[in-house]
């Protein structure tokens, strides 16, 4: 099984890229189910119902987010009624919603995806670690294929959630800072492993907004209105390889992909 997962897709850019290159990327790496991170993608900061629903129409079959989720109000009411949405698991009790979830591929095979949120200059939420094991627990029985979206600042702690969870889960992936790390790998007990995804949007930008309102803020000390800026749109993710019958993964491939790239990659599959 090869599961791809989407980094942060961050405004009408991020959007219009997995738009155009899902098909591309599915068909060239043989994709059997994907899951992409969407808590930017309407506007760069929260989710709506019509954004989650198209997104989901071109083909992602989970959609996991962080501590935007809430930015745009009828998000509460979204993130409890679509399943495939989700919100970090160790939100308080009472919050709507899930962090967790058992999807299936088109064929019928179980894949676990498991949304947590780190607390390290975060909002102080629930113990990530510890709710990264019940979640795990409850989903284990079900299938052996569990992803995991750890979404928090903090470089130390995402690495600690990797080996805290290496030979439990099939994947632990970061999300958050919009910067791509370098540092995929497979973890000695099977599972695959990266600081941070990236940022499917602008990459012309500060982290997905226009430069110029995001430097006054750093030059001024005054509030500045962050608009998504739009310049140079790049899809990053990953392709994580999975054996089905141990549930561990056999590798991880880091995607920083293009137009040019995708249209290329559209063109090659075609002609096979």
């Amino acid at each position: 099984m090869n599961i791809l997962f989407i980094g942060d897709v961050f405004g009408r850019p991020g959007r219009d890229i997995v738009r155009k290159g899902l098909r591309p990327l599915v068909n060239h790496y043989a994709i059997d189910f994907v899951v992409a991170n969407v808590e930017n993608a309407a506007g760069g900061f929260g989710i709506t119902r019509e954004i989650g629903d198209s997104l989901a129409s071109c083909g992602v079959d989970v959609m996991t987010s962080g501590n935007h989720v809430w930015d745009k109000k009828e998000a509460l009411d979204y993130v409890a009624a679509e399943p495939r949405l989700l919100r970090p698991a160790n939100y308080p009790a009472g919050a709507p919603g899930r962090g967790a979830i058992l999807a299936r591929t088109d064929d019928g095979r179980g894949v676990g995806v498991v949304n947590l949120m780190g607390r390290v200059f975060m909002n102080p939420l629930d113990d990530p670690f510890k709710g990264a094991l019940r979640e795990i627990e409850l989903l284990a029985g079900r299938t052996r294929v569990i992803l995991v979206d750890f979404h928090a600042e903090a470089t130390s702690e995402k690495i600690a959630m990797g080996w805290h969870l290496d030979g439990r889960v099939t994947a632990v992936v970061g999300t958050h800072t919009h910067v791509q790390t370098a540092d995929e790998r497979v973890l000695p007990g099977g599972t695959a492993y990266i600081t941070d995804v990236g940022m499917t949007g602008p990459h012309d930008s500060i982290i997905g907004t226009q430069r110029e309102p995001a430097l006054a803020r750093f030059l001024t000390g005054m509030p500045s209105r962050f608009e998504p800026a739009t310049g140079n749109p790049r899809l990053h993710g990953v392709v994580v390889a999975v054996d089905e019958a141990t549930g561990k993964a056999t590798s991880i491939t880091r995607l920083d992909c293009t137009p040019e790239n995708l249209e290329r990659m559209d063109a090659e599959t075609t002609i096979e």
